[in-house]
């Protein structure tokens, strides 16, 4: 009789590294304080004919809201700085989120809306992924950058005339939110179709 060598199975793959889960959520619970409290903010001085709600703001009052605002927009630009440099470093930007080709976004788009976009291999992006995800860490400095020379538009003045000056900074900044809060509630949406991908952002695997 031959011994038969048992063979473990392989462990699952890690799909999200600690750094990137741990980025990932901190960043959740930031960017939602500062959109509620950004609405409140809003609010106080609307750009627009129309105001949010009071139940889904958040400070109550515009002291308050600003509160909220500061503390939140510290967290998001540590941990954005920490995010970002961590994906440089390891290159895992390029390898996720490079190269975006135009045709290969057309045909995920087409796929998506047909229901035929794959996704069994939650490791690989798809060219729409890479897209969305490139666009929002994009449009998460604009929006910090508006917010500072909104914040300190004497001190930052040469940041503040690059967005065109005060009034203009403020429009900037409302629109590059509205861009993140489209991009959360596709981003919810497709975790809730495929759930297995709140699972990969919060063991890993």
């Amino acid at each position: 009789m031959t011994a038969q060598t048992i063979t473990a199975p392989a462990a699952p793959a890690t799909i999200h590294p600690g750094w990137v889960r741990v980025c990932h959520w901190i960043n959740a619970i930031a960017i939602l304080i500062m959109i509620g409290s950004g609405w409140q903010i809003y609010n106080a001085s609307p750009l627009f004919d129309f105001t949010f709600p009071r139940s889904i703001a958040l400070g109550n009052w515009l002291a308050g809201a600003l509160l909220w605002h500061f503390a939140a927009m510290w967290l998001l630009v540590v941990n954005g700085i920490v995010y970002v440099t961590l994906g440089l470093v390891t290159g895992r930007f390029r390898r996720k989120l490079l190269p975006i080709h135009a045709g290969a976004v057309v045909s995920d788009v087409k796929a998506a809306l047909t229901f035929k976009l794959s996704h069994d291999d939650l490791a690989h992006y798809n060219a729409v992924q890479k897209l969305l995800y490139a666009g929002v860490i994009l449009t998460g400095v604009v929006v910090v950058l508006s917010g500072i020379s909104i914040w300190k538009p004497v001190q930052f003045q040469e940041l503040t005339a690059l967005f065109g000056g005060y009034d203009a900074a403020r429009y900037v900044h409302f629109f590059a939110m509205a861009m993140i809060v489209a991009f959360l509630l596709v981003h919810v949406a497709l975790a809730l179709i495929v759930p297995k991908s709140i699972r990969a952002m919060v063991v890993g695997r």
